[in-house]
């Protein structure tokens, strides 16, 4: 538990291949997989600059625990490409969530922590930031809105996880 951002909710891990990746967990007995293909983003920065990112994104719980697929579908900038680009791929993230999202992001700020990349998703409530903490602590810290629809989806995934029974491992959204 983190004083500052609460209990981490999200592991997220960047990949090359999506596909491949939900396969895998599948084979571990995770999932189901909650699939979007082409994810739509309000806006996305990276270091302060709009990006036209592109990607997909896969969803699934392993109790509490949520686990979070990223697949870039472009070149722009983006920390998921830094990440690949070094010839790594896996964990890149963990993820707080908050339904005091700003309140989360200003303690951030005034703590010393820097944005390295941000957008939206879904609305107003669907914020989130990735902050600059990779060469610290090996991996990036997100902090996520999840006081609209996005915290109702992973309520329900989580849900759906809880008593899954193998069946329809990937379930496209969107």
């Amino acid at each position: 538990m983190s004083r500052m951002f609460g209990s981490i909710n999200q592991i997220g891990y960047v990949v090359r291949d999506i596909d491949v990746a939900m396969d895998r967990w599948v084979r571990h007995g995770v999932g189901p997989w909650f699939y979007i293909g082409d994810v739509s983003v309000d806006y996305f920065r990276y270091r302060g600059t709009n990006s036209d990112l592109k990607m997909s994104v896969a969803l699934a719980n392993s109790g509490d625990l949520q686990l979070e697929l990223i697949q870039q579908r472009n070149d722009a900038p983006s920390m998921y490409k830094d990440f690949l680009d070094s010839g790594r791929e896996g964990a890149q993230h963990i993820a707080y969530w908050s339904d005091d999202y700003q309140g989360l992001y200003d303690r951030a700020i005034a703590a010393g922590y820097t944005v390295a990349q941000e957008g939206c998703i879904g609305g107003e409530r669907g914020r989130f930031a990735y902050l600059d903490t990779e060469r610290e602590q090996g991996t990036v810290i997100e902090i996520s809105d999840i006081s609209g629809p996005k915290g109702q989806l992973f309520g329900y995934i989580r849900e759906v996880a809880a008593n899954w029974d193998g069946t329809e491992p990937v379930r496209v959204l969107g």
